[in-house]
């Protein structure tokens, strides 16, 4: 999932999630054209490891794919995740299954075993969650202790808040006085947060 609403407090169901994405998967990249050295770099700062294990996340059109891919190497695992078929589609078109592996699921029931990841990279993901702690406790589930999340966006709070004419709300999940005991609730511990024009980008790690 790729630059979600605008207010960090929003609820969606799996049904609304595909209802937003499905009519702009087709031109999804094409409207965000310049956003790839940002995701470069958030998943640079993810610290992976050549032979990693790496879950994007509702991966939305596969954006993070190629540097997922080239952190890990040739033997590591990229997987790609998203609930919505249009937007694994346009990842597919656009090459993105030659970096990872693609497959229609939901963030808050995945089809993996405890402990089985490194690392997980969510862009654009907490606010569409149907229950956040529900969805951060399954991402908990599904990485090793000392493993990493990254949540990022490829703009701040504030920038995205302008950009569809609304403001920010003491609520908003991504604040980080609400971030950081939310992720201490499902088995995070908040280590590096960053919102600023040009970039949201909170890293946590899996505590044991």
């Amino acid at each position: 999932m790729r630059h979600d609403r605008a207010h960090g407090n929003h609820r969606d169901s799996a049904a609304d999630v595909r209802e937003f994405f499905t009519p702009r998967a087709a031109d999804w990249d094409s409207r965000f054209p310049d956003d790839d050295p940002a995701y470069a770099a958030a998943v640079a700062d993810l610290g992976l490891r050549a032979g990693d294990a790496v879950l994007d996340a509702g991966c939305g059109t596969g954006r993070a794919l190629p540097a997922l891919r080239a952190a890990v190497g040739p033997r590591g695992t990229v997987l790609g995740f998203d609930l919505t078929p249009a937007m694994l589609a346009a990842a597919v078109r656009a090459g993105r299954d030659r970096d990872g592996v693609l497959a229609l699921a939901d963030v808050a029931g995945l089809p993996l075993r405890d402990g089985c990841l490194d690392a997980v990279f969510a862009a654009g993901l907490i606010s569409h969650f149907a229950d956040p702690e529900t969805g951060l406790r399954e991402l908990a589930r599904v990485v090793r202790p000392n493993g990493s999340i990254a949540l990022f966006h490829p703009v701040g709070r504030a920038a995205l808040a302008a950009r569809h004419g609304r403001q920010l709300t003491p609520d908003d999940l991504r604040a980080e006085p609400n971030l950081r005991p939310l992720l201490a609730r499902c088995g995070w511990r908040l280590d590096a947060y960053t919102d600023e024009d040009t970039r949201y980008l909170a890293l946590a790690v899996r505590q044991g």
